[in-house]
């Protein structure tokens, strides 16, 4: 039976479940706040110590400024509301994406979220937030760049967002939409997928345990026999 340390999730749809039930994209982000909280029980039920939820990514700027400004709305409120119960239940957020172009007023919000939960071990969210792969990779080598480090396979794994997380056995991505969508290009190269037909929004704990179940029954080789 394979282990599962790390979890990582794309969260698509929201805004396509929002116009169908609500005619409203918004409804649709703030019905998928929902299900994030399912799967955060959840995955702690299964012990699992890391998750990540793709939840904003560089393309995601291109979208209309009112999505933009509430989604933002959306995570401020989350954060301020529930990182109490979230450092209670012994939570750590870290934030992993680039952070240059995110508000001050979300930036402290984001840090002090941090700093709150930073000695948490149960279980470790990773929120992408302006985040994109390519993004990350190139900001790996300049970083490399400047300091003059070697460029291997270690020190580029040593100097990404991810650094000191195991990759991630478990990609799920809802939404009926099979890529990766410049999303841990990197992490994901050994990664089971499961690309999943419903909807955020729709996305169950009985679906998590479904894909968790299958994982733990497949052979994996990494290359070998």
């Amino acid at each position: 039976m394979n282990q599962i340390q790390h979890v990582a999730i794309i969260m698509d749809g929201n805004g396509r479940w929002g116009l169908k039930h609500k005619n409203s994209r918004n409804l649709g982000h703030k019905a998928g706040l929902s299900t994030v909280e399912k799967i955060l029980k959840e995955t702690i039920k299964n012990k699992i110590k890391f998750l990540t939820l793709f939840a904003f990514s560089t393309e995601n700027w291109k979208r209309p400024q009112k999505e933009i400004v509430y989604l933002f709305n959306l995570l401020e409120e989350f954060l301020l509301k529930k990182i109490e119960d979230l450092n209670k239940n012994q939570i750590k957020l870290k934030i992993i994406g680039n952070k240059k172009k995110i508000s001050t007023k979300l930036k402290k919000i984001l840090q002090n979220s941090e700093k709150i939960t930073k000695k948490n071990k149960r279980l470790q969210i990773n929120l992408a937030l302006n985040y994109g792969s390519k993004d990350e990779l190139l900001n790996t080598f300049l970083i490399l760049k400047k300091k003059n480090i070697k460029i291997t396979l270690e020190n580029i794994r040593k100097n990404l967002y991810t650094h000191n997380i195991p990759d991630p056995d478990i990609l799920i991505r809802t939404g009926n939409t099979k890529r990766l969508s410049n999303f841990m290009l990197w992490q994901l190269a050994y990664s089971e997928l499961y690309f999943e037909k419903k909807l955020w929004p729709d996305f169950t704990v009985k679906d998590y345990n479904r894909i968790i179940k299958s994982f733990k029954r497949i052979k994996r080789n990494f290359g070998n026999i």
